[in-house]
């Protein structure tokens, strides 16, 4: 596993080649920063009236 296995990171650096091994364009620590959006609370049901 060096600079002629393109299935590797550095294989495909060599190679100058992407894929999984070696993405293109965004990183990953880009993707799993971002936050998620706030869940709605749950409604409650109204309150009995008074009769």
């Amino acid at each position: 596993m060096g600079k002629g296995d393109t299935r590797t990171r550095k294989g495909k650096i060599y190679n100058h080649s992407y894929g999984n091994a070696r993405p293109h364009g965004t990183t990953a620590v880009a993707k799993t920063v971002t936050p998620k959006a706030p869940v709605a609370a749950a409604k409650k049901a109204p309150a009995r009236k008074k009769a």
